[in-house]
């Protein structure tokens, strides 16, 4: 499974790059689709570059399908299905080879910047409601208004999306009902109505795209659903203004037979979520060159 935006920071994927020549050769490739050094601005930021929204999605893949690499190469990894949270499915699709690593580049970075424009037209926000239902999380953002639910992460945590006036009112409506809120750090209202203008300026990249059959298969985080090639492309467009259904998708691989969530990127958000959704499904954290002792023991 593989992280999507927020769990960027800077020095990311730079110990990778200097222990293991697969992730080296995956910034430089990077480096060259882009035509700037995303290397230089993962390593050493600054942290406001990084966090640019046309920045920090590649950036991610970057890292995420170098640490998928030297996992694969290192450690024998071999997965039987893959998933990533929102940003990360894109950095999924590459490892299932249903989407190459430069086209994954130049659609997030298209993707990015595109979510950066539909912020700027129309300014949104998005808030962490913790230790509320999915049904209670639904009624405040439904009575605040010009909300909406975007990540059902797992069991008491929903983020909600919205313009600026309509989070604002959810914190104070959370406050004044005893759940606790938490503004994130992003620069819109993703996976809520305000970025259709986004995924109208993203339909050409991806129309542009030939997918190929995800091995292993591909489970969306949207859908809940193992998707063929054919629907790929509406799954990652309708995924800018649907719900990340995170838990449900856990829960879906578990069914399907998971027994190990193996996180590949930077941060441990997923690892956690998931043992919010079964405190006894085996996760293993892949990022830093250290971590592979981990992964290799759980094999």
């Amino acid at each position: 499974m593989f992280p999507g935006q927020g769990a960027q920071a800077v020095g990311m994927g730079r110990a990778l790059a200097e222990s293991h020549e697969l992730a080296r050769r995956a910034f430089e490739e990077a480096d060259d689709v882009l035509g700037y050094a995303l290397s230089d601005v993962c390593f050493a930021g600054p942290a406001e570059r990084l966090t640019a929204t046309d920045v920090c999605q590649p950036a991610l893949v970057t890292v995420s399908v170098a640490a998928w690499r030297v996992a694969r190469e290192e450690a024998g990894l071999e997965p039987g299905l893959m998933m990533g949270h929102s940003l990360g499915e894109y950095s999924a699709l590459v490892a299932a080879g249903a989407m190459s690593f430069a086209d994954a580049l130049r659609i997030t970075a298209e993707r990015g910047a595109a979510m950066r424009a539909a912020g700027r037209v129309a300014p949104g926000a998005m808030a962490a409601l913790l230790g509320a239902s999915d049904a209670d999380a639904e009624a405040l953002a439904a009575e605040a208004g010009d909300a909406w639910p975007a990540n059902y992460n797992c069991p008491a945590q929903v983020v909600i999306s919205g313009s600026l006036e309509g989070i604002d009112r959810l914190e104070g409506l959370a406050v004044a009902r005893g759940v606790r809120v938490a503004r994130l750090q992003v620069d819109g209202a993703f996976h809520s109505p305000l970025m259709a203008p986004a995924a109208e300026r993203l339909r050409p990249a991806l129309a542009a795209w030939e997918p190929v059959p995800p091995a292993p298969p591909f489970l969306s985080t949207t859908t809940c659903a193992v998707e063929p090639p054919e629907r790929l492309r509406d799954v990652l467009l309708g995924q800018l203004t649907s719900p990340v259904r995170f838990g449900a998708a856990v829960e879906r691989a578990l069914e399907m037979g998971a027994r190990t969530f193996v996180e590949l990127g930077p941060g441990r958000v997923l690892s956690g979520l998931v043992r919010r959704v079964r405190r006894d499904a085996g996760v293993v954290q892949v990022g830093e060159p250290s971590d592979l002792a981990a992964l290799q023991a759980a094999a």
